[in-house]
């Protein structure tokens, strides 16, 4: 991803295996709101008798109104889709909807169309780490900066090699686990003992493949099937730093660079160059849908112990991730910090997914 995503949050369960909310002024009543704009469908998208009404989605009703039209303001901006920017545009305009108004809204100007069948659903996170100025155990990891000169011509090479070498220059030093996990968010918080906070966001990667170490965990048995979880593994890796964890985590040939500054205290920005939305914001495959554009999740059948039953809710397709692959694979950005990472650390579930399509049921 061009801020977060840089790599997959696929980061959390694989890895083992929202945002300035617009303020709304009273709307028209509801019979007065115009006709939706009229849209032109993309090449690929379903015949009008495949679509259904939002109100039809499943969780449609315990949806919070407010917050998914709020979520839709914020991340439309970036699509290229004229009748979707035609709706973004009506939806900015607004002044302050209640729920039931902000309901009427989505439901005049969307329908619904199923993408695919089952697929997948996990997230990721901006996590929080300790980090030095200088290297000192267990801070043995280099924060390095987007390769220069000759290095920066020459094809990557993979994590092994890159890491054989001493840094031209190292940002911040971290624990290598911490480290690992944080290339595979894409980006981090660092905390420094000085009390000085940095924002690390992707720069570079190498180009190459991204390999899940816990499938490896596991089939080592250092690992079981219910212990693959992010915590699971991070404590792993942390147990065995040295040598042994080093190995395992250089099965993953990826590998990032980053810029480095003071943090500003907003989210990252994603693929789509606006900040993520937490609870609202996906990575998706880009060579499938378009930045900007509006979905329905519906996710249940977790895999992962101490899971959030089900997630159900409108998010908007704003990053993309090297593991993000296929028609039904999203990624949810669930925010910063401890309290985002464990949850996300859980999400791997079965995903229904629907593009929201301007136009009438």
């Amino acid at each position: 991803m061009g801020g977060l995503r840089g790599l997959p949050a696929l980061a959390l369960a694989l890895l083992l295996a929202a945002c300035a909310t617009p303020h709304y002024a009273p709307p028209p009543p509801r019979a007065a709101y115009p006709p939706p704009p009229a849209y032109a469908p993309p090449p690929n998208a379903a015949p009008a008798e495949e679509t259904i009404p939002l109100a039809a989605l499943p969780g449609w009703d315990a949806e919070d109104h407010t917050a998914a039209l709020s979520a839709f303001a914020a991340g439309c901006g970036v699509t290229r889709d004229p009748g979707l920017a035609a709706v973004c545009d009506r939806a900015r305009a607004l002044g302050g909807l209640d729920d039931a108004q902000a309901r009427a809204f989505l439901e005049q100007r969307f329908v619904a169309r199923r993408i695919g069948e089952d697929g997948l659903l996990t997230a990721y996170f901006a996590p929080e780490y300790e980090a030095r100025d200088a290297p000192a155990p267990p801070f043995t990891a280099p924060v390095r900066p987007r390769p220069s000169g000759l290095e920066a011509l020459r094809p990557l090479r993979d994590r092994a090699a890159i890491e054989a070498d001493p840094p031209e220059e190292a940002l911040a030093w971290m624990k290598p686990e911490d480290l690992f996990f944080m290339q595979i968010q894409g980006s981090g918080l660092l905390d420094l003992p000085d009390g000085r906070r940095l924002k690390a966001t992707f720069a570079l990667s190498n180009g190459q493949p991204f390999v899940p170490i816990a499938p490896i965990l596991r089939q080592r048995g250092d690992l079981a099937a219910a212990g693959a979880s992010a915590g699971g593994v991070r404590a792993w890796l942390a147990e065995h730093r040295g040598p042994e964890a080093d190995a395992v985590m250089r099965q993953d040939p990826r590998y990032v660079f980053f810029d480095v500054a003071i943090d500003d205290g907003r989210e990252p920005a994603g693929s789509a160059g606006t900040p993520l939305l937490p609870g609202r914001a996906i990575a998706v495959d880009a060579s499938v849908h378009g930045l900007g554009g509006a979905y329905w999740i519906d996710a249940d059948s977790p895999t992962l112990g101490g899971a959030a039953p089900r997630y159900q809710r409108l998010v908007m397709a704003l990053d993309t991730g090297g593991a993000i692959k296929g028609a039904v694979r999203a990624d949810l950005y669930l925010g910063r910090g401890e309290a985002a990472g464990e949850e996300a650390g859980r999400v791997r579930h079965d995903l229904r997914l629907y593009a929201l399509i301007p136009g009438s049921p």
